[in-house]
């Protein structure tokens, strides 16, 4: 694409395939990171938001066409992150190993960050078709 939208430097699906990246390792480090025995499978939840959204930005590189499509499944993906992570920061911060607070911190701040860059993004291609005034 000569016009492809770009934030911060990088391409939409590129930055789902970084932050779905960085999010599924921090959630296998954090898995086996615990001291609980055995260990919780909810240290996954990163991984298991990371995880979609690195496929969804993977997809969107084999199949351009539907390539729209991906990158709303995973703007669902990151305001579900935004939200979740977010929630659970305002109501039990305190309670919080420091684990579970660089998980919650990252959830909410890449699903925010991605939700950001998405809409502006769909910004983007709507001026391009013209459909907006």
């Amino acid at each position: 694409m000569v016009d492809e939208f770009k934030q911060w430097g990088i391409s939409i699906p590129n930055l789902s395939k970084i932050f779905g990246g960085i999010l599924t390792l921090w959630g296998a480090f954090s898995y086996f990171a615990q001291s609980a025995d055995p260990p919780s499978i909810t240290a996954l939840i990163p991984a298991f938001m990371g995880f979609p959204l690195l496929m969804l930005g993977l997809l969107s590189d084999y199949n351009p066409a539907n390539r729209h499509h991906f990158m709303h499944a995973s703007m669902v993906i990151a305001l579900l992150m935004a939200l979740a992570g977010g929630l659970r920061l305002a109501t039990n911060f305190s309670d919080m190993s420091t684990l579970v607070l660089v998980s919650h911190v990252l959830l909410t701040g890449l699903g925010a960050a991605f939700i950001f860059a998405g809409v502006r993004s769909f910004r983007h291609a709507r001026l391009r078709r013209g459909d907006a005034q």
